[in-house]
């Protein structure tokens, strides 16, 4: 059953009340009318029998701009399917960067396979894109770019450019270039519009965009985009030589996976859809699940260290949850921030010490505060200042820890190379488990024992 958010497009909704009906004569008709990133929605939101009914009723035409917007996941399975020649005329459509990201995906003898089922020329092509990881500038970029030479005149480009029957999605400057192809500037479409004609690109172009080097990382050609409202920009070689270009859909694209992959780290969902199957989620979960066990066993082993204390005072048991769950939170919010900052690279060794000592100052004051709220709601509940006293104190100490924890976990992390919020929220909760239970029946044990 496919059931489709009111927010889908018209033809989405219309062709989604033709499955529903079992209708596939009407899907059939619809389905050509669609654009690729409709068809796409509608398979990803569809459960995997009903992926391969829709994809069966596609045209031919369709298959590679369709499989150009499914997710890799999904998109890997069809490919599965197909043999290496079929995988080699579906991709010789696309842009050589949509090629790289696809083939990247797949096992290298697959890869060599359809490489080899391609004519020279595009398997030169797709090569070049191939020969850089797809989470760098130069595996995101796009051979297919514009080039001029500085010293035509602006005439001269407008003649050149009418003999093109069509130019490459996104341009918004034309690349100069010298004549060993090394980059120069960019002239805007827009100020080759409005010149003067007998203006010559030297006069014209702008020279104060630097160029994107073929290494940069995906996260930072990102920000850059964002930091820069580009639509563009060149990249390089390291002798500064003009290899291709990036466009915002490839950014858009990149940011996009790095909020959905980040979103199913946190939660330890792995990076399957939500339609994937039972049998392969189910241990995907699992691992998560077996490392939050160790972590509660440890936390468990504490308590019960105290266990003679708890059975004299019955009301710690009824206390325990809020002190851990206090710290907890603190360190979210804290680890939240400063996986947050990394994403949007605003840490350096400037900013990083500034921010741990925010976090930590901002832990203690709201330990002060909520541990005197705390220590006046469990006197009046308990009829016991010595224990509001505790927990109020057991309060500071874990709000605290929370603070250090949060803020310095994501960055010893990824000194480590580890993901933040792949490991970061498992650890944190294991830190504020454990010393709040310790200084709250530590501290409980002391008083009461």
């Amino acid at each position: 059953m496919v059931d489709i958010s009111a927010q889908a497009s018209p033809a989405v909704t219309r062709v989604a009340d033709a499955l529903r009906s079992g209708a596939l004569p009407d899907v059939a008709a619809y389905l050509p009318d669609m654009s690729p990133g409709d068809i796409a929605y509608l398979i990803s939101a569809s459960p995997p029998a009903t992926r391969h009914e829709l994809w069966s009723l596609l045209d031919h035409e369709q298959e590679a701009d369709v499989l150009n917007e499914l997710p890799d996941d999904i998109r890997n399975h069809f490919l599965a399917d197909l043999q290496p020649e079929a995988v080699a005329e579906i991709i010789v459509q696309l842009d050589d960067d949509d090629v790289a990201d696809i083939l990247h995906e797949l096992p290298q003898a697959e890869t060599d396979l359809i490489l080899d089922s391609l004519t020279t020329d595009d398997r030169e092509r797709f090569e070049t894109a191939l020969s850089y990881p797809d989470d760098v500038a130069g595996g995101l970029m796009s051979t297919d770019t514009l080039t001029i030479r500085p010293d035509l005149t602006m005439d001269v480009v407008l003649r050149y450019l009418r003999r093109h029957t069509r130019l490459p999605e996104n341009t918004d400057s034309l690349i100069v270039v010298s004549r060993e192809d090394k980059y120069v500037g960019l002239l805007p479409v827009r100020t080759l519009l409005v010149s003067d004609p007998s203006a010559s690109v030297r006069e014209m172009m702008k020279t104060e965009r630097e160029p994107l080097d073929a290494m940069t990382s995906a996260d930072e050609v990102a920000r850059r985009f964002e930091r820069n409202d580009w639509i563009s920009a060149p990249v390089v070689d390291p002798q500064g030589k003009l290899i291709g270009r990036i466009t915002i859909d490839d950014v858009v694209d990149v940011i996009r996976e790095q909020a959905d992959h980040s979103l199913a780290v946190m939660a330890g969902l792995g990076d399957g859809d939500a339609f994937t199957p039972v049998l392969q989620t189910a241990p995907q979960r699992a691992v998560w699940l077996a490392v939050n066990l160790l972590t509660a066993i440890l936390a468990a082993s504490v308590i019960s260290l105290f266990q003679a204390t708890i059975e004299k005072v019955v009301a710690l048991a009824v206390l325990m949850p809020i002190v851990a769950s206090m710290g907890g939170i603190a360190g979210t919010q804290s680890l939240t921030v400063l996986i947050r900052a990394m994403a949007m690279g605003q840490i350096n060794d400037r900013t990083e010490i500034w921010l741990v000592r925010r976090e930590i100052l901002v832990s203690a004051l709201n330990g002060l505060i909520w541990a005197f709220v705390m220590a006046l709601v469990t006197t009046y509940w308990f009829d016991d200042s010595t224990l509001g006293l505790i927990i109020a104190f057991a309060i500071i100490v874990n709000l605290l820890t929370a603070g250090i924890a949060g803020a310095s976990l994501p960055l010893l992390l990824e000194r480590l190379k580890i993901d933040p919020a792949l490991a970061g929220g498992v650890i944190l909760t294991t830190v504020t488990d454990v010393v709040g239970f310790w200084a709250f029946l530590g501290l409980a044990a002391y008083f009461y024992g």
